[in-house]
Formats: C-alpha cells, structure tokens, sequence
C-alpha cells in the first residue's frame, strides 16, 4: 500500500508541475480539420464514446483510436463504426492502436502503479508520433496515461494538445478514479448529471450527452 500511495502522489506531483509550466488554458484547436485520438474502453465506455463521436462534424478526422491491449470488443464496434461513416464520408481516416491495460479490475493499488507506468511507456512513442490536436476520452483506465502523454508533449513544445474528458453518464455521485485524476489536469471537464457538477465547480454539465 505504501509503494501505492507514494507512485500516486509522485504522479500526481509531477502533472501538478507539468500544469503550471503550461500556463494558460489551450483551447479548441480552430481549423478545418482536427486530429483526434480518442481513447476507447472495454464495456460501456467504447459504446458512450462513439455515440458522441457520432454527433461530431467530419472535421474531426483523422480519428485514432487506442484501447487496452486485452479488449476483446472494442475493435470490432469501432470498425463497425467506421465502415458506418465511410457511407456518407468516402474520406474518412482512422487508424488504431493498442497499449498495455493500465489498471484491470479489482487490480490491487501496488501492482497498479507499475502497471501504469508500463503502459505510460507504451503510451509516450504512440502519442509523440501520432502527435493529436485533442484528446477525447471518458473514464476508461487507458486514458489516463494517454493524457500524461499529451501533457509532456505540451510541456516540451512538441504540440498543444487539448484534453477533453467526459465522464461516463454511469457516474452519478462519484467520479471515476480517471476522472478524479484528469479533473484537475484536462482543458474540458463534462459531467452528464447536475449533482457531479455541485461536486466539482470546475466542471460543464449540458446534461445528458451520450
């Protein structure tokens, strides 16, 4: 446990320092196309993130698409997706990657830590390389070294990558653990219920989203 909580605090410390470097708030990159890599997760979370993704112009393209090395269904829903989107859009872009699973379930909190760190390893090459103008995700374990990956590519002046996290309408109370982590460190916060926004000023709710 003690190992545990120190690999949090260190990582916390170090995206706290990475936040103060980067000053101002990016914004939506404004331009006629956007590159988005959006995070996806096993169960309900790839269902929620492409029916927002659904909802988006085509001027999100391409669209990369990065889940955890032992999904089993994610792949086959977004290629279903997609083919879906080539009807009305012949152009249409994706690709998609796989990293080591940050955290599985009812993983203890010590062997946790480095797991993420294994999967923030995997996470660096794949997100300096594919170098998105945002980030789209919503809770799945994934994401969060996705994320610490896009901020160092901001810390380091590579590409200012903008993070927007919304959290799954599963999330009535409580954050998830993703989005208690990415609450303070993405650009756009979005709850899908009013008493998360109570909880958590710093967050947009528009209510339900997906």
């Amino acid at each position: 446990m003690f190992y545990a909580v120190l690999g949090i605090a260190v990582l916390v410390s170090l995206l706290s320092v990475a936040r103060f470097f980067f000053g101002k708030r990016a914004g939506v990159p404004r331009r006629t196309s956007v590159s988005l890599l959006v995070v996806a997760g096993s169960g309900g979370h790839t269902t929620e993130i492409l029916r927002l993704l659904g909802s988006l112009s085509q001027s999100y393209s391409p669209r990369h698409y990065v889940f955890a090395d032992s999904d089993k269904m994610s792949e086959d829903k977004i290629r279903s997706f997609e083919r879906k989107k080539t009807e009305t859009s012949p152009s249409s872009l994706f690709t998609l990657s796989r990293i080591p699973r940050s955290r599985e379930v009812r993983q203890s909190w010590s062997s946790s830590v480095l797991t993420t760190i294994r999967s923030i390893v995997y996470s660096l090459p794949l997100t300096f390389r594919l170098k998105p103008d945002m980030v789209l995700c919503n809770g799945p374990g994934t994401c969060v070294p996705i994320c610490i990956s896009a901020l160092l590519l901001r810390l380091l002046g590579l590409k200012r990558v903008t993070i927007v996290y919304v959290e799954s309408i599963c999330r009535v109370e409580n954050l998830s653990l993703s989005g208690k982590i990415l609450y303070y460190f993405s650009d756009y916060f979005f709850v899908q219920w009013p008493t998360l926004k109570e909880k958590y000023p710093k967050s947009h709710y528009l209510g339900r989203i997906v």
